[in-house]
């Protein structure tokens, strides 16, 4: 087990992991940091704590202190620096008409570095642009292109569900997201209701998509015939929030459909140890029914 911190750098940055070494700091501290790109100052979301090793990836980088004073000054001085970066860099690229457009800049805390985030449409050739900016702040300058997730992720906004973007207030990381899971969870395949104001698929379908895969697991697909109370049937319709189906009785004059949970239905391919068990999870030793409290009827394994 390794001693690690969590650190963040950005409101709903990822967290990345630094050695506290004797230092004495807890969640919500401020930091200074030695990171790939130098001397960082950033916020302690993570308290110390013990994490095993293959969680890390070596080398960790050791805190250097418990932000003082003066470091929050010159932090607060280099969100005024950003604010004027990104008007003289907006000129530039007004004055070279260059095809891009400027999402945000960051002073690295110790200033030797000064990094504008962009967006374009193709690949831009920036280089007369860098020469300019260089001469004009006197230290090394990148120009990183980003994504419209990313742009989403900096720039904020309100989701079609009425929130603030996940991405932007607490999403650490993008999790992918792909169109089977609009259709696992049935939702319409209208791109404008399932994509997110950065015109990509919803991060939100990634939130649900466990539950619907459990459910999925423990009911038959359209199709299947299966047993019912009424007698046998056939699957016409399964729903995945409901965990019920709704089936078609076989063997009768009329066309009669009915809706049946899983636990009132019996297939040749039915797992065990599901009803119950579906919702609280098997447990050691066997079907989360028997235990001390004595079994459930229920339960299709003790019915």
């Amino acid at each position: 087990m390794v001693k690690v911190v969590g650190i963040r750098f950005k409101k709903a940055g990822k967290i990345y992991y630094f050695d506290p070494l004797d230092i004495e700091i807890q969640a919500g501290d401020f930091s200074i940091v030695e990171t790939a790109r130098g001397v960082e100052y950033g916020e302690v979301v993570v308290g110390p704590k013990d994490v095993p090793e293959e969680e890390i990836v070596p080398p960790i980088k050791p805190v250097i202190r418990k932000a003082a004073e003066e470091d929050h000054e010159r932090a607060r001085e280099n969100r005024i620096k950003e604010e004027e970066a990104m008007l003289i860099c907006q000129e530039k690229i007004e004055k070279h008409n260059m095809e891009m457009k400027l999402i945000d800049v960051e002073y690295t805390f110790d200033n030797n570095k000064v990094i504008f985030y962009f967006t374009a449409e193709g690949r831009v050739d920036f280089r007369e642009l860098v020469k300019d900016l260089a001469s004009v702040f006197k230290t090394r300058i990148e120009l990183r292109q980003i994504g419209v997730r990313d742009e989403a992720k900096m720039l904020g906004g309100i989701g079609s569900c009425g929130v603030t973007l996940c991405c932007s207030t607490w999403l650490g990381d993008f999790e992918p997201v792909s169109i089977k899971m609009a259709k696992e969870q049935s939702l319409s395949l209208n791109p404008n209701k399932i994509s997110g104001i950065c015109g990509r698929l919803l991060c939100c379908l990634k939130y649900e998509q466990e539950a619907y895969e459990s459910a999925k697991a423990i009911l038959p697909p359209e199709g299947e015939k299966v047993e019912t109370p009424e007698g046998m049937a056939v699957v016409v319709r399964v729903n995945l929030l409901k965990e019920t189906v709704k089936v078609k009785l076989l063997g009768v004059d009329e066309p009669t459909f009915l809706e049946f949970s899983e636990a009132e239905i019996n297939w040749p391919g039915k797992k065990k140890n599901h009803g119950c068990c579906a919702a609280n999870k098997e447990q050691e030793g066997g079907c989360c029914c028997a235990t001390s409290q004595g079994n459930d009827k229920n339960c299709p394994s003790h019915s």
